[in-house]
């Protein structure tokens, strides 16, 4: 029996908090970074969240429309990672249920070459597949401008009947019913397990299926494949003649890859051409698994926003060609930054994943959030600095690790009290640690949540063991450019290693810093001109505090015109009585956190190794400075 449904409201109906919820498959994708060869034969494997309504999620957040989704997760970290992910992309989570009893879908896939990508659904009694009406909250749904039913979601009676139910709320509300055909054949039981790639198998049953949901809705979008699949017929302006009779006001659209869309407001024409269409995009194919999604994305952007339909069409079209480009699903869906900028400017390279300026607006405007300002302990000194000073001591320099151990527990204990007890993180707080004497540290900082940027072992020999791509994602790669006359290794030498590191951390999606020190007579400004002009553009700046206005007015100027969207400066105290020079500096443009390394621990670690201090008083030192420092840098700021 159906459940109930909220009467129709009287009057007007109350404006949507959100522009659009998608309904149905979440699960995380595993795709070989190995190109052109099998699955079978792929060695590592990257991961993202993946299923075409967790994707459209995804791909209109970043345009800027206000997103939710309904969808079922285990109570895993693969769970986890969906929901996470989704918050920080600014997807509404209201929808997103968790199943104690099912585990969250993976998908395999790969690129075999231009026009083979194998995929494997693993969703044998999956979370999202159990979606069933009691997921459905008439008021979340009610919320949205529109909902987004998937033909995937249809397969299964408990599934088909909760998108169901949102159909006759979003109806009841005055909402837009979306339909995104999204047909997988062995989805609906057509194809074997291998067989994930399929994307047509003629079936009546389908047919019937579909056809009951096509009357209900506003838009209706597929490729001719789907478009066959939804009206039984292989003919394909048969096919939509087909879908116009049972859907006489819905909005028609039929994807053609390269050759972008074609839509139909009205009756359906003679000829295919015939429909409004918008710019198609010339690009290499790189991969296709998602790009519907993308292009999907991209068309809801113009239509929810009133857009004209060519406009419409030209979103959806480059949303579209920025998916098959690129090798991931969700988290290549362009911002609406990236797609003004392609839209305006096009690109030189058929690769879209090799022009270096979408690249770059693509990475800072989908980088993780971080809470301002920072304040940050560094102790990710290595053992040619500390070493001595244990020797000097009379004591063991295996002691050293343990004492980085209680820099974390004095970071820790100065972030929970600024933030009045929190234990869910440790946000504007963190340290500067190392892989080498700093490990342990490390894992301590991550478990508890602080913020962490972690020292790239230059020319060390343990440096291939150190290798950033084997640490969390959310560390921040911290470099070294000192142009000073005592560095161990010359800015000349030591560049075209930053440059290399540099890339590597963009290929992998992750945050770099680099720490510029200018050499004597040189500025800070002319500094980061120079390795600008070098093609370096870090996430964030560590410098020295700023001696004058006109020198972070100078440091600003340079900033400006290469990265404006440069997160900014971090400046260094450069001893205990650094204070009034931070609080100097705090309000200066582009200043967004500070450092103290010696200058907080330095007097401790002393008295620790000599045995004048305890763990806890080692401790109580530390965070007696470190909160000192916070407090002038923050003093400065307000």
């Amino acid at each position: 029996m159906p459940s109930p449904v909220a009467p129709q409201p009287q009057g007007q109906p109350s404006p949507p908090l959100l522009d659009v919820i998608s309904i149905g498959r979440s699960s995380v994708d595993l795709y070989g970074q190995q190109i052109g060869g099998r699955l079978e034969d792929m060695a590592s494997f990257s991961k993202a969240v993946g299923g075409c309504p967790a994707n459209i999620a995804i791909g209109t957040a970043r345009l800027g429309l206000r997103s939710g989704l309904i969808t079922r997760v285990g109570d895993e970290h693969m769970g986890r990672f969906i929901r996470e992910q989704m918050c920080r992309e600014g997807v509404a989570l209201d929808g997103i249920h968790t199943d104690p009893a099912r585990l969250t879908a993976l998908v395999l896939l790969g690129v075999s070459d231009d026009s083979t990508f194998p995929l494997i659904f693993m969703r044998e009694n999956c979370a999202d597949a159990a979606l069933d009406e009691s997921d459905i909250d008439p008021a979340f749904v009610a919320s949205a401008a529109a909902i987004v039913v998937t033909g995937t979601h249809f397969a299964m009676p408990h599934a088909a009947a909760a998108q169901r139910k949102a159909i006759r709320i979003a109806r009841a509300h005055g909402r837009k019913i979306v339909f995104d055909i999204d047909y997988r054949p062995n989805l609906w039981g057509l194809a074997g397990h291998g067989a994930g790639e399929e994307r047509y198998l003629r079936s009546e049953t389908v047919t019937a299926h579909l056809q009951a949901i096509v009357p209900d809705c506003d838009l209706i979008v597929g490729t001719e494949e789907e478009l066959h699949i939804a009206a039984g017929s292989e003919d394909t302006l048969d096919a939509l003649a087909i879908l116009r009779r049972l859907s006489p006001g819905a909005l028609l659209v039929c994807k053609r890859g390269p050759m972008g869309c074609v839509v139909f407001p009205g009756a359906i024409p003679a000829r295919l051409d015939d429909g409004v269409r918008g710019p198609g995009f010339p690009v290499e194919v790189y991969n296709v698994l998602g790009a519907g999604d993308a292009f999907m994305s991209g068309f809801l952007r113009g239509w929810l926003r009133g857009e004209a339909l060519e406009t419409t069409c030209a979103y959806a079209n480059a949303c579209g060609a920025f998916a098959v480009s690129r090798l991931l699903c969700s988290p290549e869906s362009p911002t609406f930054a990236e797609l003004q900028h392609f839209l305006a400017h096009g690109s030189p390279h058929r690769a879209l994943r090799h022009d270096p300026v979408l690249n770059h607006l693509h990475h800072t405007t989908t980088r993780r959030a971080w809470s301002l300002p920072l304040h940050i302990l560094s102790i990710d000194h290595g053992a040619h600095d500390l070493e001595p000073l244990a020797l000097a001591a009379g004591a063991d320099p295996a002691r050293i690790p343990a004492f980085k151990r209680l820099a974390v527990a004095a970071c820790e204990r100065v972030a929970r009290g600024r933030e009045e007890g929190r234990e869910e993180g440790r946000a504007g707080f963190g340290l500067f640690l190392d892989g080498a004497l700093g490990r342990q540290a490390l894992f301590d900082a991550q478990r508890k949540g602080l913020w962490l940027a972690r020292q790239f072992p230059h020319g060390e020999a343990g440096a291939f063991a150190d290798h950033p791509l084997e640490w969390p994602v959310g560390q921040v790669i911290k470099l070294i450019a000192n142009a000073r006359a005592d560095a161990r290794t010359t800015l000349a030498v030591r560049l075209p290693e930053i440059i290399s590191v540099m890339a590597m951390a963009r290929a992998s999606r992750r945050e770099t810093m680099i720490e510029a020190l200018a050499a004597e007579g040189q500025s800070t400004a002319e500094l980061l001109e120079s390795l600008y002009q070098s093609g370096l553009m870090p996430d964030v700046w560590l410098v020295e505090p700023p001696g004058t206005l006109a020198d972070a007015q100078a440091i600003d100027a340079v900033i400006s015109r290469h990265d404006p969207a440069c997160r900014g400066l971090i400046v260094i105290a450069r001893n205990a009585a650094s204070g009034p020079e931070l609080a100097r500096a705090a309000p200066m443009p582009r200043v967004i956190g500070f450092v103290g390394g010696r200058a907080i621990f330095g007097d401790a670690l002393r008295g620790w190794l000599d045995g004048a201090l305890d763990d806890d008083h080692a401790v109580d030192r530390m965070a007696e400075r470190f909160g000192a420092l916070s407090r002038a840098f923050d003093d400065g700021r307000s």
